[in-house]
């Protein structure tokens, strides 16, 4: 293998770093095409995303060997659309569209599994709409498409249900139409046929400790190859930390792998990455899927790096120039990782901020940790990106230890160190719907 063209579609600068550091990397060149902001700002224009791909992807000195990303739609979308165009090795579209549409990925998870939430959709066009048939509160209300947990409520009665489906209702269309574009190109099953992009999707609330299953599909098989814990914050459906690897029992990592290799294979995924989100309730001694991410999670790479050796995208990057994905197994620097997400649960503007000097002095000084600051200093925390309903991202740090405690300890010695300072903006009109 040498002189390979990989293009990375929506590469950020933090990515890139990872990816060409992994080892094997000295003969690829990466290519990133369109800033994360062009993809998940305002409501995107797929026909001049991929004609704005093909120009730039013509460009290139020596062709391209690979197409590669590792957001979610329109990215993981445009991968498929440009594999197909070019003859590059990836997963079809239909079954990237059976994962990122919530609704037609639980009719195809019923089909495989016992192990998820009741669910249905809840028809936007009513005067008053309504839960869907058999399901009472505590449940979820959410787009079957969106980014990140953009326009998902949790809602315990009437009241809040009414104000979810509001809110869900005047902003659904900024994702859902653009994927009406890639429903378009398929040939839909008769559940699906004048379902389109925009729906809405109520499901039961679930209990317990999330879990993410990260795996890969090569010519057929399916493979897990890491299972993380993902702990909230006390109270709050936001996360407080992703950690690497799972505490929980053999046992139900192994029920976890099944569930995941039969709900793949009904998916028809192949040679691509995936993510899986799971609740396990240890009470009930039950997994119920959340969500399937139809990629890799790029959040994770830096704990698969710090435990195992070599950073998730390995996988991606092998799997789409046809070579072996496997990965290292616990050869890295530490025992276990976690990436925080260090929060505020109120909007400010952001009055102090370290500057990029500060930051690198601060993972000289705490070995084995990687700091991200997510909004800058002078913006309001309810601008930055993709931020859930509940919460406001300030920072992003990665720690990696040999115990639990020590990846604490390297967390608060950090929040410490960058020295943030906010002044809190009053609440404007009604309260956010709870959970």
């Amino acid at each position: 293998m040498s002189g390979k063209n990989i293009v990375v579609i929506g590469a950020d600068e933090a990515n890139l770093r990872v990816l060409r550091n992994m080892p094997g990397a000295d003969d690829l060149t990466f290519h990133g095409l369109f800033e994360p902001d062009e993809l998940q700002g305002g409501e995107v224009d797929m026909a001049s995303l991929v004609q704005k791909a093909i120009g730039a992807i013509d460009a290139i000195d020596g062709g391209v060997d690979a197409i590669v990303g590792y957001w979610d739609f329109p990215v993981s979308a445009l991968v498929p659309l440009l594999n197909e165009h070019y003859g590059t090795r990836g997963t079809s579209l239909e079954s990237i569209a059976k994962c990122e549409h919530k609704y037609w990925s639980r009719l195809e998870q019923r089909k495989a599994i016992d192990e998820y939430p009741g669910f249905g959709q809840v028809d936007l066009a009513a005067e008053r709409p309504q839960p869907p048939a058999g399901m009472s509160f505590p449940m979820w209300v959410k787009p079957a498409v969106a980014y990140s947990s953009e326009l998902a409520f949790g809602v315990a009665d009437e009241r809040e249900f009414q104000d979810a489906v509001a809110r869900v209702r005047e902003g659904i269309g900024r994702v859902g139409r653009p994927f009406d574009y890639v429903l378009d190109r398929l040939e839909l099953p008769p559940e699906m046929i004048g379902t389109g992009g925009q729906v809405c999707l109520a499901e039961e609330s679930l209990n317990g400790i999330q879990v993410a299953v990260e795996g890969y599909v090569h010519d057929g098989l399916v493979t897990v190859y890491g299972v993380l814990d993902s702990i909230d914050y006390p109270d709050s459906p936001s996360f407080l930390r992703h950690q690497y690897p799972s505490t929980l029992p053999e046992p139900v990592l192994v029920r976890l792998r099944d569930a995941s290799a039969r709900v793949m294979r009904q998916i028809g995924f192949d040679n691509a990455t995936f993510s899986i989100e799971y609740f396990y309730d240890p009470q009930a001694d039950a997994i119920n899927l959340l969500e399937i991410n139809p990629r890799h999670s790029q959040s994770h790479a830096l704990l698969f790096e710090y435990v195992d050796g070599v950073p998730n995208h390995h996988c991606m990057v092998r799997l789409a120039l046809g070579e072996d994905p496997s990965l290292p197994y616990r050869e890295g620097r530490y025992r276990m990782a976690a990436k925080w997400y260090y929060r505020w649960f109120a909007d400010a503007e952001v009055r102090a901020a370290p500057s990029q000097a500060d930051i690198e002095r601060i993972e000289r000084e705490v070995p084995g940790v990687s700091i991200a600051l997510v909004p800058t200093r002078g913006e309001n925390l309810s601008d930055a990106r993709e931020q859930d309903n509940y919460s406001y991202e300030v920072a992003h740090i990665v720690t990696g230890g040999d115990s639990e405690e020590e990846l604490r300890q390297k967390y608060d010695r950090c929040v410490a160190a960058l020295n943030q300072r906010f002044e809190v903006t009053p609440p404007e009109g009604p309260a956010e719907p709870g959970r």
